[in-house]
């Protein structure tokens, strides 16, 4: 029986309830992990792409062939793509945020029951302990030392007394000890409900790459309408009547449009989503993804990540013998109202019963004290806490504590202080007056997959801090049984400098650090990024919520409190450590192959624009049919940009994803362009060929580098990579060998000579272009090398 239940507490009955729950007065606060169906077609059917291409499909259905309106199609599947993805990626997060909802503790008919969220009615009485969440605004009915961090609501970081009367609102969360409130408002009534409601929603902003692709589009938008009317001007001028001139001029246009890209992107991040909820790993926000693949440094807290949450009681060193250490021990371990591991460790592992002391007093552990204690009628005061906070430097006892800790235990102290103490816990001066009774030495459970998780980080360049609470040499020993490199000089984080570029220099140098406090571990976060670190920061804790906050991204445990699953951006649900590495890959993977994607389709919008300007400048036929153009966009761009967007890729991301893309994609772009329009130029110019023979002397040599392109993006070369290559290359070679095939493409290379002028010349620019790549990468190295 719990402390609430004993006191009587009874809460609603079931009667009361029903008539909440009819009157809707029930907490019934959507979840938005993902947009709803209506909201998934409409975004991807009602685009501005989708009405271009639409408006162009209609015009050529209109004025040309339906052979020639094989680009629609693109509406159908990029809109049936996206909603597919997106729903499976619903499904998914919808699935997974249930699992991962913390459930919250109420008295119903004198009963501790739990709860989902949602089933909360007004006035119902909620419990709460250390970490806890608090889902509703209420007043507090009891308190228990129950300490709240607002900082999320307010910014101030420091904890909040509250003793009954008080406030308190959803969005904050328990650093100390316990207690219940009642429910006044409830559902969307809750001060932090609307905030809530944005903060989990399933979304693509703040996103460097989306923002960058953004920018993509908005050049291309601005460059199609002049483009455009220029080509109708010259193609009406030198076709044979309106109809032609809009088929050439919708030929042009279409191909300047990175139909695909925004598409391909989706479905990236979206597979991620369904890849890492497979993995039982929750992506809370869809920028997560990005941000996985860009983090350099990862802070873990050794609690949770490098060993497992619950520890076993080693010994008892008893340390006086004139004092009743172990039946103190026992009565403090079974009095505690809101047991943490270290308490749970040591009632569970302990010989001695207990003996039954009346309790007159409690202080719950806090990570500011670092200490808890219990008050005993006719017994005394006893806390138990950490050796280097109970102990002074010169103590014999805290020697020894630190000559165990080396080791990899976790020691405590039991002490007893002078009667009174508590009446103000946080002036009390702990190490002069605490009598030390006792050892408490304690072994941790270090997870079976953490040295070939931290393995994994070290040879992917991701350099890894444990930030831990705990006396620096137990961590220390942990770190180096591990072999984690630079963990031989654990530091103390009570000797850290305050400056920030200090702090920083000491981060780049070590990689363990003991006895951080929440505000130390926000400040280490923002010291490594000043730095200019993408930093991940693990937790499990709400001592971990203020630096999993500042982070660029947020990865909790899901057996962490309500309050760091709140913030974190990323929960792992099997609370595996061995999930991490699956999570950065998954995040390298999507950022590295979009980035391949987008090489692809602005190569493309580049030649189209270079073409539509030598065709309207030149006042000569545009050389396509848009069929010719479908058949080349879909073998290779298309058709490879779905694989490349799905590949395993392990490269870590980096910055400049636009000025990157640039340089590939315009210089290839400039070289499909002027190379297929020389050689159609000199075919059509100077021989007495027809436009059919010419168009398809132009479609060879288009197609042709392209799919040299293609394969410079999917450098480096492996067996899939060159098979997807020579795939989409024999595929084109059968639509050349197949009449009926030939026929509907309207391909009919009849002019040897032109087809081989044409290749020679498109095999020149692929020479060129080749160098002109290695170039630009050689002086790039050269810069980043002397800067």
């Amino acid at each position: 029986m719990t402390d609430v239940e004993r006191s009587g507490a009874r809460g609603l009955t079931a009667a009361q309830v029903s008539e909440r729950v009819a009157a809707n007065q029930t907490n019934d606060v959507p979840r938005r992990s993902s947009r709803s169906l209506a909201e998934i077609v409409r975004a991807n059917v009602f685009t501005r792409f989708n009405a271009l291409i639409g408006t162009l499909f209609v015009l050529v259905m209109i004025f040309g062939q339906w052979q020639d309106g094989l680009f629609g199609g693109v509406i159908l599947a990029n809109s049936a793509i996206g909603v597919i993805q997106e729903l499976r990626a619903k499904r998914t997060l919808d699935k997974l945020a249930v699992v991962g909802e913390t459930p919250v503790r109420v008295m119903r008919d004198g009963a501790l029951a739990e709860l989902a969220q949602q089933d909360v009615v007004l006035d119902d009485l909620i419990v709460l302990g250390s970490g806890d969440k608090i889902v509703v605004d209420g007043t507090v009915a009891a308190s228990h030392g129950l300490e709240v961090d607002e900082s999320l609501l307010t910014g101030e970081a420091d904890a909040v007394s509250k003793t009954p009367g008080d406030e308190v609102r959803s969005g904050s969360f328990v650093v100390a000890g316990g207690g219940t409130f009642t429910a006044e408002k409830v559902g969307r009534e809750a001060y932090a409900a609307r905030l809530v409601e944005e903060a989990s929603r399933f979304s693509l902003s703040h996103s460097e790459l989306m923002a960058g692709i953004n920018r993509f589009l908005k050049y291309v938008t601005w460059l199609i309408i002049p483009t455009a009317i220029l080509l109708f001007i010259s193609q009406f001028r030198t076709s044979l009547g309106f109809g032609e001139a809009i088929v050439g001029a919708v030929a042009g246009v279409v191909t300047m449009i990175p139909e695909g890209l925004v598409l391909m992107t989706s479905i990236a991040f979206a597979v991620g989503v369904v890849r890492l909820g497979r993995r039982h790993c929750l992506v809370q926000e869809l920028p997560a993804i990005e941000g996985l693949a860009r983090v350099d440094v990862l802070c873990v807290d050794k609690t949770g990540t490098l060993t497992e949450p619950g520890m076993d009681l080693d010994e008892v060193i008893v340390l006086d013998k004139d004092l009743p250490a172990r039946q103190a021990l026992a009565a403090t371990a079974a009095g505690d109202p809101d047991p943490n591991a270290t308490m749970r460790a040591v009632k569970e592992g302990l010989d001695e019963h207990d003996p039954g002391w009346p309790i007159t007093e409690t202080v719950p552990f806090s990570s500011a004290r670092k200490w808890s204690g219990a008050a005993f009628d006719g017994q005394g005061s006893w806390i138990v806490g950490a050796a280097d906070v109970l102990l002074g430097s010169g103590d014999a006892h805290r020697q020894q504590a630190e000559r165990l800790g080396s080791t990899g235990l976790r020691v405590l102290v039991l002490a007893r202080v002078p009667d009174g103490s508590f009446a103000a816990p946080d002036r009390l001066d702990v190490t002069a007056s605490a009598e030390p009774a006792a050892l408490i030495v304690l072994r941790q459970r270090i997870r079976p997959e953490a040295p070939k998780t931290l393995e994994y980080f070290a040879e992917q360049g991701v350099a890894v801090k444990v930030i831990s609470g705990d006396n620096p040499a137990s961590v220390g020993a942990i770190a180096r049984s591990l072999n984690l490199p630079q963990a031989e000089h654990p530091v103390d984080a009570r000797t850290l400098p305050d400056d920030i570029e200090a702090m920083a220099q000491t981060l780049e140098d070590n990689s363990v650090f003991g006895r951080v406090d929440p505000q130390q571990k926000r400040a280490m976060v923002k010291a490594l990024q000043s730095r200019g670190h993408t930093v991940a920061m693990t937790g499990d804790g709400v001592n971990d919520v203020l630096a999993l906050k500042d982070a660029d991204l947020g990865v909790s445990m899901g057996s962490g409190s309500g309050a760091t699953r709140a913030v974190a951006q990323i929960v792992l649900l099997d609370n595996s450590f061995a999930t991490l590495p699956h999570v950065v890959g998954e995040g390298r993977r999507v950022l590295g192959n979009i980035e391949r994607v987008a090489n692809l389709f602005l190569t493309k919008t580049v030649y189209s624009i270079i073409l539509a300007v030598l065709v309207g400048l030149m006042h000569v036929r545009f050389p396509f049919l848009p069929r010719h153009l479908t058949l080349i966009s879909s073998l290779t761009i298309g058709i490879p940009a779905f694989f490349l967007a799905l590949a395993p890729n392990l490269e870590r991301a980096r910055p400049g994803f636009v000025p990157r893309v640039l340089r590939f994609a315009v210089p290839a772009g400039f070289a499909c362009g002027i190379a297929t329009f020389a050689g159609y130029f000199l075919a059509s110019e100077f021989t007495a060929s027809p436009f059919s023979a010419n168009s398809s002397t132009a479609t060879l040599a288009l197609f042709f580098l392209t799919i040299w392109v293609l394969a410079l993006i999917a450098r480096p070369w492996n067996w899939w990579r060159l098979g997807l290559v020579v795939a989409m290359g024999v595929a084109f070679l059968v639509v050349l060998a197949v009449p009926w095939l030939r026929e509907f493409f309207a391909l009919r290379p009849d002019n040897l000579q032109n087809d081989l002028v044409a290749l020679a010349i498109a095999a020149g620019a692929a020479v060129m272009l080749t160098f002109a790549l290695r170039w630009d990468k050689w002086m790039t190295r050269l810069r980043n090398s002397s800067g």
